[in-house]
């Protein structure tokens, strides 16, 4: 009895120890080169890894989010693959920063020319995207997988706060807090910076008007030396002959 359940025990173990070091499958992911701040332009990466051991990855389409419309999009090429960018009128028209976007890319997708991604290895498709929503804290892009068999993973799922992550998830793209500083000068820095040149300019007219001031002083001293000592010359003379007429 105490072998049976001794035996029953190392098993259990075994099985546990082999689920926690088997690897984590790879997903579909979207990350930022340096950040994402609301209000902002970032550089996103959406990297594809290859799941398969006897199919490559040949296609890649990314959904772009139509609630939260970006105004500019646009992928950096890619060696191997072909780029087509799908633009769409919006069922509703948004505004963003006192326009209406009525059209805005909803789909980006890459095509390989040749092998695509191979199995053991992954692919990094960066794109320049902005201005970022401020009103949301995320942006959700459903993604499609295709590979070499003609499967095609669906990478669709919109993982939720307190769930555990869906089979399929979703790449989803955390948005920081706006920069206080941002990428353009408010009118305040604006208005500072002049302040500051105006101020620069006064010192330097300043020091130049004390230049010059100190220049003509020395001037002056050099004149008046001038003289003086022409003068003390003028009086050695005329009491030498003084001298010799005695």
């Amino acid at each position: 009895m105490k072998a049976s359940r001794i035996a029953a025990a190392g098993a259990a173990a075994g099985i546990t120890v082999l689920a926690l070091s088997a690897p984590a499958f790879a997903h579909v992911t979207v990350q930022p080169e340096g950040t994402a701040a609301k209000g902002g332009y970032a550089v996103v990466d959406f990297k594809v890894p290859n799941e398969r051991d006897n199919a490559s990855t040949t296609k890649l389409e990314v959904t772009f989010p139509t609630d939260h419309p970006l105004a500019s999009v646009m992928p950096e090429p890619v060696p191997g693959w072909k780029i087509d960018i799908t633009r769409s009128t919006l069922d509703k028209p948004l505004e963003m920063h006192g326009e209406k976007i009525s059209e805005a890319v909803t789909k980006v997708t890459w095509t390989a020319d040749g092998d695509g991604i191979k199995a053991g290895f992954f692919q990094k498709f960066p794109v320049s995207i902005g201005t970022l929503p401020e009103d949301t804290d995320q942006l959700v892009f459903k993604a499609l997988q295709t590979y070499s068999n003609k499967e095609v993973v669906r990478w669709i799922e919109v993982p939720q706060e307190g769930k555990e992550e869906p089979d399929n998830p979703a790449p989803v793209l955390e948005l920081s807090a706006a920069s206080e500083d941002g990428h353009h000068g408010s009118s305040d820095d604006k208005a500072s910076d002049a302040e500051s040149a105006e101020n620069a300019s006064a010192e330097t007219a300043a020091d130049s008007g004390s230049s010059d001031g100190t220049d003509t002083t020395a001037r002056v001293l050099g004149i008046v030396g001038i003289v003086v000592g022409a003068a003390g010359v003028a009086y050695g003379v005329l009491a030498g002959r003084r001298r010799t007429d005695a």
